[in-house]
């Protein structure tokens, strides 16, 4: 709470003339149109977040010091993971993402884009971020609320942009846990464009997730290895069009402590993007995009002792899956200008899990197959105009397909258990979004009103699954979801932005705790005392109302601040069997959210800071089981050693801080990166 202090203090209190995040250049967020540069002025939608570019995505320390994008996104306002761990060593399904409080499930809520391709998992609706630090970013814009042009953003849309540079930039560094990080990039302009090769491998002992007082003979460090790399072109098409080429492939190896416990994802995904002349005021505009997107992703889990000193397979699980889409979206020239976008898109997923459970020793005993397919098509139009008073105004309508899903377990003898076929499904969603903004004088206010919707993922609907003992049912008639929403942003002279939203997220999916064991239950078949079962359902409604306070400036000569805070009252509307859970607030959702970064600049040398601080929130739908807690603080220091040649070090949670990051049924608490020190040198040529 002491944030909100520090930003009165220094708005009355300015050391010397603020650089305010609205008066630096931006970025106009159109997917496609990455190359439109403006004002803070020309902004046209009022709810849209300021691009973080590359030169301040690590805060002046290389991307090769250990530092993850998914970390240094969340330091935005609002924006969350389903676990407080990064994917050093949180399991892969849990790294969904949203924001504003509509948390509660490990499906994103929140689009992420890379170039405009979507990037969630096309079964799970997770997303793979080590894919991300593989690619040489140009920057990214966090933008809150539902938006008519990307499907399934509910909490809002994270757009990353990748970069094609000229010249070589490399960086090698050694870290705590014999970690190893090293990356590197080629660019080079080609007659009539440019192309870019990019490429990282990082890899590391570990460290052990479960606490010391906690461990027992069965618990060991949780080592990974990840890495990749991708190719971009663009080439000019034309007096008036470029053709951008991408294809991206990556891996990720990462163990989560003890033995069966590991998981494995290998990615790879191509695009080819046309852009018609990307300048304003000249003629048509249009962007025609198509892309595929292949995951095969696996994974153990393991059935750990009460004492810890013994541990056998639970499940194994694989779980291939395909993402392809296409867009087209035109700019009409009215007026002499393109106020209006219209546009078409597609996105087909399909993915299926092949498990083995049921362990006697190392010998499964039943099998599952469960999955299925989803088609969404729709169009969106959005009009904006005006300049010292602007609007926006936008809808789109969707058509929803689920093609005929299945779920099919068998003995090891091949004897049939379950075979449920689920029938096909469809639907119309609607959605919009409204909004304006107003300057005069030092006073500046944005106002949006927006809906949307999300279908469930083919996790959701179609595989159960276990934590521990703990079961979950799927639920193939799950209804999507559907928001409503609105956010009033004010900005006075040099005072911090202030923004309050509020959203009701209809039909939110979670995970509804029915029963407790023992005793068989139907969809997950026996349940052990102590533990509890559960089933995938539609809450009648997830509220989730707050504040949102940032302010970007100079402070002194060379020292720069950017600090946010985010308070959110989210609690859940429940009826039925789910009435337990009227009033609760939804689990992994935090009311306080902190952030503060500093970098100071003198001569060659940059010195940055970063402190973070992230409330108390509950692991379970209940309220049960309670998360604490945690503040970190991260500091780096880089110096230009001339030649183009630098050196750096990067200590994070320097402290060595408890980040609870999920505790289980018997109180076993797993914690988030622990203090790690890295040093390493940076060329650029």
């Amino acid at each position: 709470m002491m944030l909100p202090l520090l930003f009165a203090a220094i708005a009355s209190n300015p050391v010397a003339e603020p650089v305010p995040a609205d008066e630096r250049p931006i970025m106009l967020y159109h997917p496609g149109f990455e190359e439109i540069v403006v004002t803070g002025g020309g902004e046209l939608a009022p709810s849209e977040g300021d691009l973080v570019v590359a030169s301040s995505l690590y805060l002046g320390v290389p991307s090769g010091a250990g530092l993850r994008v998914e970390n240094d996104v969340r330091d935005r306002g609002g924006v969350a993971q389903f676990r407080r761990s990064d994917s050093r060593s949180a399991h892969p399904t849990s790294q969904g993402v949203t924001l504003r409080g509509l948390g509660g499930t490990a499906s994103s809520r929140a689009v992420v884009t890379l170039d405009g391709v979507p990037q969630a998992d096309p079964f799970g609706g997770w997303v793979a971020w080590t894919s991300f630090d593989t690619v040489n970013l140009r920057g990214y814009r966090v933008i809150p609320g539902a938006s008519v042009d990307e499907q399934g953003a509910l909490a809002g849309h994270i757009a990353l942009s990748s970069d094609i540079g000229e010249g070589v930039t490399s960086s090698v560094s050694y870290g705590s846990f014999d970690s190893i990080d090293m990356a590197g990039s080629l660019g080079a302009e080609l007659t009539g464009g440019e192309v870019a090769l990019d490429a990282r491998y990082m890899r590391s002992d570990g460290f052990t997730p479960v606490l010391a007082g906690q461990r027992g003979n069965v618990d060991r460090p949780a080592a990974y290895r990840q890495g990749g790399g991708g190719l971009r072109a663009r080439l000019d098409a034309g007096s008036d069009g470029k053709v951008e080429v991408s294809v991206r492939g990556f891996f990720d190896r990462r163990d989560r402590g003890t033995d069966f416990s590991a998981s494995r994802i290998d990615g790879v995904d191509a695009s080819i993007r046309y852009i018609l002349d990307p300048t304003p005021n000249n003629g048509w505009q249009a962007i025609a995009l198509a892309y595929i997107q292949l995951r095969d992703f696996q994974s153990g889990f393991a059935s750990v002792s009460a004492d810890r000193n013994s541990v056998a397979p639970a499940l194994n699980q694989r779980v291939p899956a395909t993402g392809l889409g296409a867009r087209l979206e035109l700019r009409p020239p009215l007026r002499g200008n393109n106020p209006l976008r219209i546009g078409l898109d597609w996105r087909r997923t399909e993915g299926e899990t092949r498990e083995d459970f049921f362990f006697t020793g190392l010998v499964p005993g039943r099998n599952r197959l469960a999955g299925g397919s989803a088609n969404i098509v729709g169009g969106f139009a959005e009009w904006t105009s005006g300049d010292k008073l602007s609007w926006t105004i936008g809808a789109r309508v969707d058509h929803w397909r689920l093609g005929a899903g299945q779920l099919i377990e068998r003995n090891a003898d091949g004897s049939l258990r379950t075979n449920e076929h689920f029938a096909v499904r469809s639907g119309w969603e609607t959605g919009a979004r409204a909004g304006v903004r107003w300057r005069s004088g030092d006073f500046d206010l944005r106002a949006a009103a927006y809906s949307g919707w999300r279908l469930p993922t083919l996790n959701e609907l179609y595989r159960p699954f276990r934590v521990g003992a703990d079961a979950t049912a799927a639920n193939a008639n799950l209804d999507p979801e559907r928001l409503r929403g609105g956010e009033l942003s004010f900005r006075y002279h040099n005072f911090p932005r202030l923004t309050l939203f509020v959203s009701r997220l209809d039909n939110a999916i979670a995970n509804v705790t029915l029963g407790q064991g023992p005793g068989t239950f139907p969809g997950v078949g026996f349940v052990a005392a102590g533990a509890s079962y559960a089933q995938r359902q539609n809450l009648d409604a997830l509220v989730s109302k707050g504040i949102e306070i940032s302010q970007t400036m100079t402070i002194a000569k060379g020292l720069d601040i950017d600090l946010r805070y985010t308070f959110v009252d989210a609690h859940v509307r429940a009826s039925g069997v789910a009435a337990a859970l009227d009033g609760r607030r939804p689990a992994q959702v935090a009311r306080h959210n902190g952030y503060a970064g500093l970098r100071y600049r003198n001569g060659d040398a940059t010195l940055t800071t970063r402190l973070r601080y992230i409330g108390a929130q509950n692991e379970d739908d209940l309220g049960r089981q309670r998360l604490g807690d945690a503040f970190t603080v991260d500091t780096g220091l880089s110096v230009d050693l001339g030649k183009k040649l630098s050196a750096f070090v990067q200590a994070d949670n320097i402290f060595d801080a408890l980040v609870p990051a999920a505790i289980s049924a018997s109180g076993i608490v797993e914690r988030a990166q622990p203090r790690s020190i890295w040093v390493g040198v940076g060329l650029a040529l």
